[in-house]
């Protein structure tokens, strides 16, 4: 397997800029007091975000899909992102099993 440079370096460009964001956004909040409404629309970016991702499938795919991403939109009110996709896929796989 090879890798050609401007992969590489595209590559290693991107995982630079995402960890300088999240430091910097991590930095910057260390000395900012946030007010009760600003901590509910930052609580409110991880479920809008996992549904831009889930969102598309559940109109794209088949019923299975669709049942997945409903259940991962429940799970995703009670419990953390990375959990709720898995739970989700999880679905996925049992429905498709099942024959949906």
């Amino acid at each position: 397997m090879t890798v050609e440079p401007s992969t590489l370096i595209a590559i290693l460009a991107m995982a630079s800029a995402t960890a300088l964001t999240r430091l910097g956004g991590l930095l910057i909040l260390r000395f900012v007091t946030l007010s009760p409404r600003s901590k509910r629309l930052l609580d409110a970016i991880p479920p809008a975000v996992l549904a831009a991702v889930v969102a598309p499938t559940a109109f794209a795919a088949g019923i299975a899909e669709a049942v997945g991403c409903l259940v991962t939109a429940m799970a995703a009110t009670r419990l953390p992102m990375l959990p709720s996709a898995a739970i989700g896929a999880v679905t996925v796989a049992i429905a498709r099993a099942g024959g949906l």
